[in-house]
């Protein structure tokens, strides 16, 4: 792993939520399509017939496995290189993370976390996130967002006194959605925003 790493192959992140927890990730583009695209139809596309077949079969699995996680680290890249003082205070630290709910009895997948500098005490915890390339985000995603910062209000990790709750679409946002993010409810985030 660690040779892979090195030749920037691959990048180690650490959970946000669980520090005792690694993520690897294919950084390579090639390789990402080659594992979520051409692997598992390796045998079909050897014969070179009924690609357009294929393409129909796998359009799914590309949104998921290839352009979903790009569009995911474009947003992480983005708020810790471009947002600047957007979500309260510059960002020390931006990567994905995993909370875990124990009266429901699972984990939440967070797409970004945004941590602040820790002067004293706790880091704080600007913002997290949530991220979708091909779906038009609605007030569900909000009250996820709601649902997982309770839940890391009673951590004691980060101090979550002003985390702001933030929604990064590729597809755009519903009315609701929208107007909520004017009352300042929530912080959308778009494709202009990604790109100015």
């Amino acid at each position: 792993m660690t040779v892979l790493e090195d030749a920037g192959l691959i990048a180690r992140e650490t959970d946000a939520f669980r520090g005792n927890r690694t993520d690897f990730r294919i950084k390579e583009p090639l390789l990402t399509f080659y594992h979520a695209m051409m692997r598992p139809f390796w045998s079909q596309l050897m014969r070179a017939g009924a690609t357009d077949r294929i393409w129909q079969r796998a359009k799914q699995r590309f949104t998921v496995n290839v352009l979903g996680p790009h569009f995911e680290r474009l947003c992480r890249d983005w708020t810790l290189h471009f947002a600047e003082d957007r979500f309260g205070d510059w960002p020390s630290q931006v990567t994905a993370g995993t909370v875990n709910d124990p009266e429901n009895r699972t984990t939440h997948q967070v797409d970004i976390a945004a941590v602040g500098h820790a002067d004293d005490g706790k880091p704080p915890l600007l913002a997290i996130g949530e991220a979708k390339w091909g779906e038009v985000m609605e007030m569900k995603h909000l009250e996820r967002l709601r649902r997982i910062r309770d839940i890391i209000d009673r951590n004691d990790r980060y101090d979550s006194s002003q985390t702001r709750l933030v929604c990064y679409s590729g597809a755009g946002f519903t009315e609701e959605l929208d107007q909520a993010g004017q009352r300042g409810e929530v912080e959308l985030v778009g494709l202009k925003d990604l790109y100015s």
